[in-house]
This record gives structure tokens, sequence and C-alpha cells, in this order.
């Protein structure tokens, strides 16, 4: 009777079945896991090419601020070295002329041994030519005089010493900051840049084309074409907006079009746009000060260096060298700052058009203020 029938007992109760079960669903849900994340990217999601342009220029634009900071760095190790250094040649040629005040006194010191360190009264009494004491006592009171200016003397350089010993220490511990801080700018420049190359390389080969194709298209046949007169730089302005393109590229060994018809400049203004001119095609080196290779600041530093002004080396330091201009008064030869950080700089040449060295893989080159956010401008001479 069915009431009676005994249970047929469940596959899943046996130890091989549930052994089988157990592998299973291990095996379903590994293959939900994989099926799920099969094509994730383990870099991130997959970007479309104008995305990563994007992203690569956001990076790009990061490593410079960090290259800037870097920049700052070393030039404050730079000078704490230099002190640092010098406090040490003041410390060793004190410690020269503390030795040879040691050895003045020595020699003192060892001359009374020798008399015996009679009192005066008593030689004077033993002498059998008093005349000839007197004269030896009176040389006697001048070498006592020597001594003690040379006991002052020791007293001096010992206190100043141990002075320059005190300063060069905080100039050490200075100098380790510095150091210290450079590594770190170093190191951030050195991530921005290889999380840029990592972005590039995930781009297939069509995809690499199209991106330096449309870096490449920064150039526009108006930015080419700038007068130099100011009707010029609003035409190019314009053409610049409404095609949407962002720059001048130049190649190696090339001189674009618009370099040499920018507006007339005089003085130093004229002899740093040449010196920038020349520098046309050469490679952008984060950190670099020429002659081979330039940084943004490096390129606008080398500039006035060569039409006898000193700037100093960072973007954020240089915009503060000499008179703020607005842009409607932008004359050749001002320095032209971008972005909130004041991250990037160039070297004004008219119609709209500067020469800056923009960033990794893109040489010194020729471009319109107008393809970064514009953060102020300076007249240097």
């Amino acid at each position: 009777m069915a009431a009676h029938r005994k249970p047929r007992p469940s596959p899943l109760g046996r130890p091989a079945a549930r052994t089988a079960a157990t592998l299973a669903l291990a095996s379903a849900a590994t293959a939900t896991l994989f099926e799920g994340s099969g094509h994730a990217d383990p870099a991130g999601p997959r970007r479309t090419p104008a995305q990563v342009r994007t992203e690569v220029d956001r990076l790009y634009q990061e490593a410079e601020v960090a290259t800037e900071r870097y920049n700052g760095a070393k030039e404050r190790a730079d000078a704490a070295r230099v002190s640092y250094d010098r406090l040490r040649d003041e410390a060793a040629r004190r410690t020269e002329r503390l030795n040879t005040a040691r050895q003045s006194l020595g020699a003192v010191a060892a001359a009374q041994y020798r008399s015996g360190g009679l009192d005066p009264a008593l030689q004077l009494a033993l002498t059998s030519d008093p005349d000839d004491y007197l004269e030896r006592a009176a040389l006697a009171q001048k070498a006592g005089d020597r001594q003690a200016a040379a006991v002052t003397a020791v007293r001096r350089e010992i206190a100043g010493l141990a002075q320059l010993r005190a300063e060069s220490a905080d100039r050490l511990t200075a100098l380790r900051g510095h150091e210290a801080e450079l590594r770190r700018q170093k190191a951030a420049v050195l991530d921005k840049l290889a999380a840029a190359r990592r972005l590039l390389a995930r781009l297939t080969a069509e995809e690499r084309a199209r991106y330096e194709a449309a870096v490449a298209a920064r150039t526009t046949p108006a930015a080419a074409g700038a007068s130099g007169t100011a009707a010029g730089s609003g035409a190019t302005a314009r053409a610049d907006r409404s095609s949407g393109d962002r720059g001048t590229s130049a190649g190696p060994g090339t001189t674009p079009a618009s370099a040499s018809v920018s507006a007339p400049a005089t003085g130093r203004a004229s002899a740093a746009l040449s010196f920038a001119r020349a520098q046309l095609g050469k490679p952008y080196v984060w950190g670099a000060t020429g002659p081979s290779a330039y940084d943004c600041s490096g390129l606008t530093q080398a500039a006035w260096r060569a039409a006898g002004v000193s700037l100093p080396r960072t973007t954020y330091t240089q915009i503060n060298a000499g008179r703020r201009v607005s842009r409607s008064e932008l004359a050749p030869g001002d320095l032209v700052f971008f972005y909130s950080g004041i991250s990037h700089v160039g070297l004004y040449i008219g119609g709209g058009q500067m020469i800056h060295a923009p960033r990794p893989g893109a040489p010194v080159r020729i471009a319109p203020i107008d393809e970064m956010p514009f953060a102020g401008a300076t007249r240097v001479a």
C-alpha cells in the first residue's frame, strides 16, 4: 500500500551525488562570475578615442602642474645646496684660522715654560744687568699684548665657528627637505605620464591613428595665416572657436607659416621672440631648460635670458616678474599664462598666437592662446 511505501532516497543524499551537486553549483557560480566580468578591462572601463583624448589631456595638464612644482622644488634645493656649500667653505676657512691662532698661543706657552715662569720682581733681583732686564721686560709686555690679542682671536673664531656649524646644520635640514619634495614631485610627474601612456597603449592601431590625427588637426588655416594685427587676432579667435580646433603643431625642423607673420616687436622683446622661434620643433621634456629640449617655463626663461633678462624658473613666479597686462593689451613678447593654477606659460607673438612648449610628445610650436583657459599676462620689459 502507498501509505507503507518506503520513501525513495534523494539523489543528493548520497555522498557522491552531494559532491557532484556542489561542483555543479560552484561551476555555475564561476561561469556566472566570468560571464559578467570576462570583458571587463582590469585597467578600467573601455573608453572611446575621444574619451581617451580628454583623459590624456587631463593627465598631461596634471603632469605639468607637478612639473612646475618640481621646478620650484629644484630651484629651492639648488639654492639651499649653494648656501650649505658656502657655509661649509667658510667653516673650513675659520677652522684653519683657529688652528693658526692656537698654534701661536702654543708657541707663547712653550716660551713661558722654557723661561721657568719666574716672578718679574725676582727676575729683576737676580739679573746681573738691570738695563737688559728692563728691555726684555718691555718686549715681554708687548708679547703679552700679542698673546691677549691671540686669545681674543681664538675665542672669536671658536664662537664664529660654532655659529657657522649651527647654520650649516639648519641649511642641511632644509636641503634634505627640498630634496624629499623634489623626489615626491618627480614621482607625481612620472605617475601622470605613465598613466597617459597606458591609456594610449589601450587604443587599437586604428584608434591611435585617429587620435594622432585629431591632435595634429589642431592646426587651422585661419591660425596658420594670422596676420598679427588686432583684426587678425579677432578673426583667428573666431575661426578657432567655430572650427573647434585648438592648436598649431610644428614638426621637428619645420617653421609654421605664422612664425614669420606676427605683430612687430622691438628691443628685448624682439630678441626673446627671435630666440623662441629658433626653438620651434624642439621636444618638450619636463624639467628641461634647453638647449635641446624645454618645458613651458624653461622655454620662456631661456628666451628672455637670451634678451638679457633673468626670469625665475616657474610659471607661478614668472607671472610676477613684470607688469600685469590685460588680454586686450597684449603685445609681442608678453608672457601669457593658463589654467587657474598658473601651470602653463607661453610667449605671445601677436595675432592671438603664442610660441610654447605644450606637453610630452608635442614639440615647441605656435598655437592660439584660445586653446587653453587664459589666466593672465605679464609684460617683462
